[in-house]
């Protein structure tokens, strides 16, 4: 384990690199923070003075080098719009975005593994198709849609949630403020995630519905829910495993239009706002920290593969 641990640790580091590369280059192509400066009052001498100030003066590769050797050292940059160390600006703005997305993984799995698995044990009857639409309906509709939907409905009709922020502004917050915050947008993503969730959770139960082992248990006198739950469950883990280590880097993509709609002082909202005033730093500082968490969930989605089925050999 140790070894296979290492060994994808050093296919990683090429990764991250040509990820960051692809990062900066694509900034340099999009256009220059300096260009978020120019004005009437701006003189060129200013203009030259804050390249020089910010290593924009500099070609693309020379840029990047710069970055790279500061990025091994522990350090990410400064923004170049609020002047503040972009590591802080990922750590104060890690937390509510990790709330948001375990909130909605976790109810996601909870409302799809029991509901996926009873489509599954009755296919092709009312339920299972209804179940089936109705996931077919809930990756469908955008989520600034649905986003939109739910803030007309819950809180300019019935004025029973707030529509933006993690807390109310004016007061001390607290844990039932926060949840009251957070219901809408963790709806909105879990939302999305169930539907797809129960699809692959039904098919892969299915698949191993009418396996000898099952049919073995069931003529040994098992009851159904017990075939279903200690022998069919077993096997399906490899797909549950699966399908969170997708979701979990691909939350943090949706998290960015929910956080925006919302104003949940995540990630996302602060990414959009990097993107917005071209904060390199900033933007690079996020691609890089995304880049790892994909290289890592990979990692321990592999392991989990071996804590759940001892068949497979990591190599």
């Amino acid at each position: 384990m140790g070894k296979y641990i290492l060994k994808r640790i050093a296919v990683a580091i090429p990764v991250l690199i040509g990820i960051t590369v692809i990062d900066y280059a694509l900034m340099c192509l999009a256009g220059s923070p300096l260009d978020m400066l120019t004005g009437p009052r701006v003189s060129e001498g200013a203009l030259a003075a804050r390249a020089v100030a910010w290593g924009l003066d500099q070609p693309f590769y020379i840029q990047y080098f710069v970055w790279l050797q500061q990025v091994l050292t522990g350090n990410l940059g400064y923004s170049t719009s609020s002047f503040q160390p972009v590591s802080e600006m990922i750590f104060s703005h890690l937390g509510p975005t990790l709330l948001l997305m375990v909130t909605a993984l976790v109810l996601s799995m909870a409302i799809a593994l029991p509901l996926g698995i009873w489509s599954a044990t009755h296919p092709y009857t009312k339920g299972d198709y209804a179940l089936v639409a109705l996931s077919f309906v809930g990756t469908g509709i955008p989520s600034f849609f649905l986003a939109l939907v739910l803030i007309w409905l819950f809180t300019v009709q019935l004025g029973w949630l707030p529509s933006s922020g993690m807390t109310t502004l004016g007061t001390g917050g607290g844990a039932l403020d926060v949840l009251r915050h957070l219901a809408m947008p963790a709806a909105v993503l879990t939302v999305y995630q169930t539907g797809v969730n129960l699809r692959y959770i039904r098919s892969a139960m299915l698949d191993i519905s009418q396996q000898d082992y099952l049919r073995t248990a069931r003529a040994k006198g098992l009851g159904e829910r017990r075939v279903i739950w200690k022998h069919g469950f077993r096997n399906i883990l490899l797909t549950v495993i699966t399908v969170v280590g997708v979701q979990i880097p691909a939350l943090f993509g949706g998290s960015v239009v929910v956080e925006q709609v919302f104003s949940w002082p995540g990630l996302g909202l602060m990414t959009m706002s990097a993107i917005s005033s071209r904060d390199y730093p900033v933007i690079m500082g996020v691609c890089l920290m995304t880049a790892v968490v994909v290289v890592l969930v990979n990692l321990i989605t592999d392991i989990l593969y071996a804590l759940a089925n001892p068949t497979v050999r990591l190599r």
